[in-house]
């Protein structure tokens, strides 16, 4: 299965971290962020407070920043930018070398702001949500902005795809899959009332170990995936596919 690409949804809460890694490269698509942090500009604060579907406290702190930004100054490696559950549960800051070369060339961040993000692409704080209603130029919305191009430099040849982003991000790929390009979901779902149900929360941590695990255990194989050694979760066979592993929550309370 190897080589191979992972691919990870952002997170809301972004901090400033210029000391633990230096940054190696700038993103991708910043002409396309600028166009986009132009067009977030021209919102009023409801408009805005809209958008970000947020309380007044938020709203009015990301509203300020908003005309303060600069995409170029007081970066962070993308990495290390989002300190949401599934990040904090990741843990990139204590990484050994070789899963950070790991993560290096095989992780890739989607994002509704910078589109796709390299590890150690220098990112400012943000906030915007792939789904949110944002027309740019003559597009209706952020899937219509980016097209294929995350896509694109996802995978500028068609090779495996392990996808750990949620539904929402995951949409910016799968429409542009070469044919026959595996793309595995991974699925980390509980028992609820006799069905099996995604918890956001349990999700999200799962995800960042799962990151954590294939760094570090360097993982290029669907049986290295499917070896997830986490105290909570069990591989099952019978509900996985090739394209489809499924991670139960086991946890006894």
């Amino acid at each position: 299965m190897s080589p191979t690409k992972i691919i990870i949804a952002p997170a809301k809460k972004m901090v400033v971290d210029q000391d633990s890694f230096p940054i190696e490269t700038q993103p991708q698509y910043l002409a396309q962020t600028a166009q986009i942090l132009h067009q977030m500009r021209q919102l009023n604060y409801d408009e805005a407070k809209t958008l970000w579907h947020c309380s007044d406290k938020l709203a009015q702190a990301n509203f300020k920043w908003l005309q303060e930004l600069d995409l170029t100054r007081h970066q962070t490696p993308a990495l290390l930018s989002y300190s949401g559950i599934q990040y904090r549960y990741m843990a990139p800051d204590i990484f050994t070398q070789p899963a950070l070369d790991y993560v290096r060339n095989n992780l890739r961040i989607l994002s509704g702001f910078y589109g796709i993000l390299r590890p150690f692409d220098g990112v400012v704080p943000y906030r915007l949500e792939m789904q949110a209603r944002l027309g740019i130029g003559t597009t209706p919305n952020l899937y219509a902005f980016w097209g294929n191009h995350l896509y694109q430099a996802l995978t500028p040849t068609p090779e495996p795809i392990v996808n750990l982003a949620s539904l929402e991000y995951a949409k910016a790929i799968t429409p542009y899959l070469a044919p026959n390009q595996p793309m595995i979901d991974i699925v980390f779902a509980s028992w609820v009332d006799g069905q099996l149900k995604t918890k956001a929360t349990l999700a999200k941590m799962a995800r960042g170990a799962m990151v954590r695990f294939l760094a570090e255990h360097q993982v290029n194989d669907l049986d290295g995936i499917k070896a997830f050694d986490h105290p909570d979760y069990q591989f099952d066979a019978q509900r996985s596919t090739p394209s489809r592993l499924v991670f139960i929550y086991q946890k006894s309370h």
